[in-house]
C-alpha cells in the first residue's frame, strides 16, 4: 500500500483536479480522506490517498483491434478455422465458459494452420498450455481417417 497526497487550490482552474483524477482511474485506491484547510495562503483541500499501484495497467493498443480472419487466412485454412469455431461455440455452450476461455480467435486460425492438430503441435501455440490442451485437445485433434472412412477399399 502506498499514499499519495494532492493539494487542489478552492479556486483550481481544474488541472490540479485533472491530475488527480488521472492518478485516481489508473490505480487502484484503497481510501481517501480530505480536509478543507484555510489559512493566509488561502483556502484548498488537501486528499489523502491510499493506493495499490498500477492495478489497472494502461490499456494494450493491440487489444480492441478485430481481425477479418477470412482475408488473413487462405480459404481452405478459413473454413478450418470456422469449422473450430463451431466446436469453440458448442464447447462453451455445454460447459457454460465464455469461448475465449476455451480458445481465443488468435489460437483457433493458429490450430486452422496445422495439417494435423495434435497435443503436441496444440502446445507449440501461443497462448496455448498444458491445461487448455488436457482440457479441450479432445475436441479438437484431427482424427485420422480410417480407409474405410474415406471411402477406400480393403
Amino acid at each position: 500500500m502506498q499514499i499519495k497526497l494532492f493539494t487542489i487550490p478552492v479556486g483550481d482552474g481544474g488541472g490540479a483536479l485533472a491530475e488527480m483524477n488521472a492518478f485516481l482511474r489508473g490505480n487502484k485506491i484503497l481510501e481517501v480522506e480530505n480536509q478543507l484547510v484555510n489559512n493566509e495562503h488561502g483556502a484548498y483541500w488537501c486528499f489523502c490517498v491510499r493506493y495499490i499501484e498500477r492495478a489497472y495497467p494502461e490499456a494494450d493498443t493491440k487489444k480492441g483491434v478485430k481481425v477479418d480472419y477470412r482475408s488473413v487466412l487462405d480459404e481452405a485454412t478459413f473454413q478450418k478455422f470456422s469449422k473450430l469455431r463451431e466446436i469453440r461455440k458448442k464447447i462453451s455452450v455445454d460447459e457454460g465458459l465464455s469461448a475465449f476461455i476455451i480458445f481465443t480467435d488468435e489460437e483457433l486460425a493458429e490450430l486452422a494452420k496445422l495439417d494435423e492438430i495434435t497435443e503436441k503441435n496444440m502446445l507449440a501455440i501461443k497462448g496455448v498450455g498444458e491445461k487448455k490442451v488436457e482440457r479441450f485437445a479432445k475436441y479438437f485433434i484431427t482424427q485420422p481417417k480410417s480407409d474405410e472412412a474415406a471411402g477406400l477399399p480393403d
